[in-house]
């Protein structure tokens, strides 16, 4: 069963860093005379590449800020400062988003590649990312220092029968892994939403239009969501999609139905926040 936070929506999750102190990526505006840098610039002075550096924020290990004229968010020299002034802050960042397939990550618990493919699907790891590979099918990508904490963790998990209950689900063709991607990047997103419509169109962007329509009755509130919802792909206006860009598109969207009725639930509530019908405690 997909489980989804539903306090999440008010109030946006902190990860847990030992050597970066915990983030949720929604720093409050840079001040007037802060500098800032666009996301390539900040992944050169932190020596990532782009792609790690994406990691890096969706980890929570470096906090973006609104840029000052809009468009893609930025990082404060302050951010870049404490990064760098980090005992081996450049190896550090490069292994905290280091990504395993699933015949690395299986290397990494010591297990077979079927064993550790079970446990993915059964969303016991959320993936990271996931890509097309040449025979257009989907390939799942985890943090590799997440796999080993889990085996660390969960030891019974990698030898013997598993547990029936999972086993049971998995034999009805139970794949978690979508969604479990879905989750980590509703909780992402979240936090780097501004104000209480942002979170809910943050919501709303997991959710077919339809759901969408059922949940939000008034027009207005649903044209305010789709103008601020979260758009996965990147492509220019007009230009045909590709088949990544499709496949992000497909990915966002709620697909079980236990999770489909949690972001239903998460929704009606962000809307109603929004809106001023609840109260949130301080």
């Amino acid at each position: 069963m997909t489980v989804i936070d539903t306090t999440a929506a008010l109030y946006p999750p902190v990860d847990d860093c030992a050597l970066y102190p915990p983030v949720d990526g929604s720093a409050p505006r840079p001040g007037f005379h802060e500098e800032t840098f666009p996301g390539h610039l900040a992944a050169r002075e932190l020596l990532l590449t782009r792609g790690e550096f994406e990691l890096a924020v969706l980890r929570g290990l470096v906090t973006t800020v609104p840029a000052p004229g809009g468009g893609p968010r930025h990082v404060t020299r302050g951010e870049l400062d404490r990064l760098q002034t980090t005992e081996g802050f450049s190896a550090t960042l490069s292994n905290r988003v280091r990504l395993a397939g699933t015949a690395e990550a299986a290397d990494l618990l010591g297990i077979a590649k079927d064993r550790f493919t079970r446990i993915a699907r059964a969303g016991l790891l959320a993936p990271a990312r996931f890509q097309l590979n040449r025979y257009r099918s989907v390939v799942w990508l985890y943090f590799a220092d997440e796999v080993r904490e889990f085996g660390a963790a969960h030891p019974e998990l990698l030898v013997g029968r598993a547990p029936e209950a999972m086993s049971r689900r998995l034999r009805g063709g139970e794949d978690l892994r979508p969604a479990s991607w879905r989750d980590r990047m509703h909780q992402h997103l979240l936090g780097l939403a501004q104000g209480p419509w942002e979170r809910a169109a943050v919501t709303a962007s997991f959710l077919d239009p339809a759901d969408v329509a059922d949940v939000v009755a008034d027009p207005h509130d649903r044209a305010l969501l789709n103008r601020l919802r979260h758009e996965p792909t990147s492509g220019r206006p007009g230009a045909v999609p590709s088949p990544g860009e499709l496949l992000a598109e497909h990915m966002m969207c709620a697909g079980v139905p236990e999770e489909i009725h949690g972001y239903r639930v998460l929704l009606a509530l962000a809307v109603a926040v929004a809106r001023g019908e609840v109260r949130t405690e301080s």
